[in-house]
């Protein structure tokens, strides 16, 4: 692992606080042994004053360095002019206050360190001392406690010297009694401990951030708290592999990520070790799968609970992953997109300069492998207008899943032809209820009538179906995966596959399902979409969307025409105004079924993509 990127000292292995650490095996480090490596200086957290120096030496050679810091000033500008935060819920949660104090908190903190101006100190201290006094941090909802940990813990580190000792002392208090005690209790009694996903991340790297920040003075919560967290977060960690993909989608990822990077800072530069955690296998290879998840327009192959129109943007751990894992390809990535945005704190925390020399080299067509598989392919890269395709396999039950394995979206001519609706509120009755004939599958954003996949019957995929790519192949001129459906569709047939495959010189794509149904039953084919659509007879439907043209043909079976119908819906559900279904329905289908359908977009030379060779998948 190269210097280049790796932040703050030199990591330091210490043999006394592993126990092994290898793919499949825990590990455990006593609490009597955690603190042992602890600097006892303030700052100690995520950015110490000797790199807060190094940058400041590099930034009048840095124009994005000087972007950064210009960014978060102007940030911290704004929140002066805000009134301190309050006690405000909304519904069972407390989070929109937790994340804006991480927000306020780094913004002034910073901004305080870079220029001196105690203006910045007070205002961040004042939030403290405000949030320190909430009767609670929202325990019931624990994403809550555990962000509003990390806020007022980095601040009490940041801050350490500014503030008196009357003024620290309320504030720990604070941390201890709505944080950490809580942490203390959920350890032994709440399910994310145990969990593979966000959450793992999320309260453990909070709690790791708020324990550490006072671990000199109070030790007994830095002792128990990482070790039990050392024991929690390779279970979510180990989901990372075996190449990056994260099963919540691209959404969560970068949650997840984020708290990922934010605890193992922390514990690196309080303790100077990650304590092995670095070596689970796919972490190194997770800044991938946000850069190839992206299509051309900017959005995000939106798998899971991913809001509307989910898009990259400036995620500064991107800059954690890259100078961790001396990759290149992350560090370009984050700095195309802070070209284009705001920069956050946080990228000046992890700060990683622009690459020189010849940009990483980037597939055209990727699969990941991982709980949720997912293979994407497209025509080029840094072309606006570039043909992309994404599909997912995987499993109902993954945490903030839908019922859609199979699920395609296609990006061309800058648009979003076929596209996923996203999350729907939260908040509403049975949301999170999944089990089979669960009230969440009631929900039309999250059931398998908005996806893009087959239905069999009218009814939804079997809420504990699962699927995997069986194939994937990639060429010069066309790539594809096949994905074995049979799981989520057992009712009605005895096997299920689909494919999806980039073909016609990469220009056109073709979506070609295989069904062997024993049960006679309506079977429908479906596409979500924004676009205007016309059919035309012979199974031809033309899609048109922002000036852009696609064609949609039916290529088998014979005689099969396109319908159209509306994704509307009525509230508590979001509305999905002028969102429109491209149907084909086979009214009584039974035996070997294939249905083949080729979507092309209109090129700017006029041409589209009419033919494409069919033959069985068991051939592709």
């Amino acid at each position: 692992m190269s210097n280049t990127y790796r932040f703050g000292a030199v990591a330091i292995v210490v043999s006394c606080l592993l126990a092994a650490l290898a793919p499949g095996k825990e590990f455990v480090v006593e609490p009597s042994a955690v603190l042992k490596t602890l600097d006892k200086s303030h700052p100690r957290l995520m950015l110490k004053d000797a790199d807060l120096a190094k940058l400041k030496k590099q930034y009048p050679k840095d124009k994005v360095l000087q972007k950064c810091i210009k960014d978060v000033i102007g940030r911290a500008d704004g929140y002066m002019k805000r009134p301190v935060l309050t006690y405000k819920k909304i519904g069972p949660r407390l989070l929109s206050v937790s994340r804006e104090c991480v927000s306020r908190v780094y913004a002034l903190g910073l901004a305080y360190r870079w220029t001196g101006r105690e203006k910045y100190a007070k205002k961040a201290v004042d939030n403290m001392l405000a949030v320190c006094a909430f009767k609670d941090w929202n325990p019931s909802h624990f994403l809550d406690t555990a962000e509003m940990s990390h806020a007022v813990g980095i601040g009490y580190d940041w801050l350490y010297s500014y503030m008196d000792v009357s003024t620290r002392e309320k504030i720990k208090a604070g941390l201890i009694k709505n944080g950490l005690e809580e942490g203390l209790i959920a350890y032994k009694k709440l399910w994310w401990a145990r969990s593979e996903h966000n959450w793992n991340q999320v309260c453990n790297g909070g709690l790791i951030a708020g324990a550490l920040a006072i671990a000199e003075s109070d030790p007994k919560y830095a002792e128990q708290i990482v070790s039990l967290a050392l024991k929690s977060l390779p279970l979510a960690l180990k989901t990372y592999g075996p190449d990056g993909a994260w099963g919540e989608g691209p959404g969560y990822w970068h949650y997840a990520s984020r708290y990922t990077a934010y605890g193992l800072t922390a514990l690196e530069t309080a303790l100077g070790t990650d304590f092995g955690l670095l070596q689970i296998k796919g972490l190194a290879e997770a800044g991938n799968f946000p850069i190839y998840m992206t299509g051309p327009t900017g959005l995000y192959l939106n798998l899971a609970d991913s809001g509307e129109r989910a898009s990259r943007r400036t995620m500064p751990c991107m800059f954690w992953f890259a100078r961790t894992f001396d990759n290149r390809l992350y560090a370009e990535a984050e700095h195309v997109e802070l070209a284009k945005r705001s920069a956050s704190p946080e990228h000046v925390v992890w700060y990683v300069p622009a690459p020189r020399g010849k940009p990483a080299a980037r597939d055209l067509d990727r699969m990941f492998r991982g709980p949720v598989e997912v293979a994407v392919f497209r025509s080029a890269w840094d072309d606006a207008d570039a043909l992309f395709v994404g599909v997912k396999a995987g499993y109902n039950q993954v945490n903030h899943g839908h019922l859609d394995l199979g699920n395609f979206e296609i990006d061309a001519l800058g648009v979003r032809w076929a596209r996923d609706l996203g999350s729907d509120n939260y908040n509403m009755p049975g949301y999170w209820d999944s089990k089979r004939g669960g009230k969440r599958w009631s929900y039309y954003r999250l059931n398998s009538k908005s996806h893009n996949i087959p239905l069999l019957g009218g009814e939804d995929q079997d809420a504990m179906g699962k699927s995997s790519i069986v194939k994937f192949e990639t060429k010069k001129s066309s790539g594809f995966a096949i994905i074995d459906l049979t799981s989520a569709y057992e009712k009605f047939a005895k096997k299920t596959t689909r494919g999806v495959a980039i073909v016609g010189g990469r220009r056109a794509v073709l979506v070609q399902d295989e069904f062997e149904i024993e049960k006679p039953c309506e079977l429908a084919w479906g596409m979500t979409t924004d676009a205007k659509i016309t059919t035309r007879k012979g199974g031809i439907a033309a899609l048109s969307l922002k000036g852009k043209e696609l064609t949609a043909r039916i290529l088998s079976p014979a005689g099969a025409e396109f319908t159209v119908e509306s994704a509307e819906q009525k509230p508590p559900e979001k509305k999905n105004a002028g969102v429109s279904r491209l149907m084909l329905r086979l009214p009584n289908a039974k035996g070997n079924v294939r249905l083949a359908i080729l979507l092309a977009p209109r090129w700017k030379d006029g041409k589209v993509v009419e033919k494409a060779e069919l033959k069985p998948l068991s051939r592709w």
